[in-house]
């Protein structure tokens, strides 16, 4: 398994000033980093194509991987216009991938707020999302290139409807970037989630969270579970979920692909992502 980090994980240097995408690249290599995922936060190469050549060149010369291209999207749309819009959007940024040479890419399928999220409303929703993702991958098909749904955003995290929805897309090109820690937002068992993603994970986000009950406020920087569970970001191997225990589901499984980490907690953004990337490589050896 190849260990690396999110470039989302150091948004807060990027959206500063302190760093710029290169710098982000540098850094994770200068950490041992053996993967980078750009993951688009903060800035969009379709929207400024300039920033892609200094992005290449800085991975040729560190000689890390990009494993992932990650792009937010909302294929939930007020009008048919708007929805092959965006549709359309997403398949620029499949060919802005394919010229970047990254053969993974994540995007969104769509969100919907926690009182929103049911089970009715996401079957209503489905077929939308099924049409807009089968036309971005089989976009993405020509140019050699697997896209995925990552379990996030309330509406499609359970990982029953991650399931349900890569079932209905039916392409072979569609997978799941499987975020570990993601699960407890919908008040899912994360060992449980792991094991009924495995089929399907091509790329797994390792993500940490310290997990409150719903009757103990602790204050500011805290967001709450769809049960109403109190939740806030951790480093990598300091928090609630069971890292341990999740390693060795995947390695039961036999997969051995990238592992990035996403860090999302209030510590600098760079130490957590250090602290984090060592933890989880710490623990690969372990298990």
């Amino acid at each position: 398994m190849k260990i690396g980090l999110s470039t989302y994980s150091l948004y807060e240097a990027l959206k500063s000033g302190e760093m710029t995408v290169p710098d982000i690249i540098q850094w994770v290599s200068d950490q041992g980093g053996e993967h980078v995922e750009i993951s688009l936060v903060g800035f969009d190469l379709v929207e400024n194509p300039e920033l892609i050549d200094p992005i290449c060149r800085k991975i040729e010369q560190t000689g890390i991987t990009a494993s992932s291209y990650t792009v937010g999207a909302q294929l939930l749309q007020e009008s048919r216009e708007a929805f092959d819009a965006e549709v359309s959007r997403l398949m620029r940024h499949v060919e802005t991938a394919a010229k970047m040479g990254i053969q993974l890419m994540r995007h969104d399928a769509c969100s919907r707020p926690p009182e929103e999220a049911t089970i009715e409303q996401f079957e209503a929703d489905l077929p939308h999302m099924i049409e807009g993702i089968r036309r971005i991958a089989d976009h993405a098909m020509q140019h050699g290139i697997t896209t995925s749904v990552e379990n996030h955003g309330y509406h499609v995290q359970n990982s029953d409807r991650v399931r349900r929805l890569i079932h209905a897309v039916d392409r072979p090109n569609y997978r799941w970037t499987l975020d570990v820690g993601n699960f407890v937002c919908v008040d899912e068992d994360p060992l449980y989630a792991v094991r009924n993603a495995m089929p399907f994970a091509v790329m797994v986000h390792f993500k940490d969270f310290y997990i409150r009950p719903s009757s103990l406020d602790p204050g500011e920087g805290w967001f709450r579970s769809s049960s109403g569970k109190y939740l806030r970001g951790a480093i990598v191997g300091q928090g609630d979920i069971d890292i341990r225990s999740i390693l060795k589901i995947l390695k039961d499984h036999g997969y051995d692909g990238f592992l990035s980490v996403e860090f999302e907690g209030m510590e600098d953004c760079r130490l957590g992502s250090r602290i984090g990337m060592e933890n989880l490589r710490r623990l690969v050896s372990e298990c």
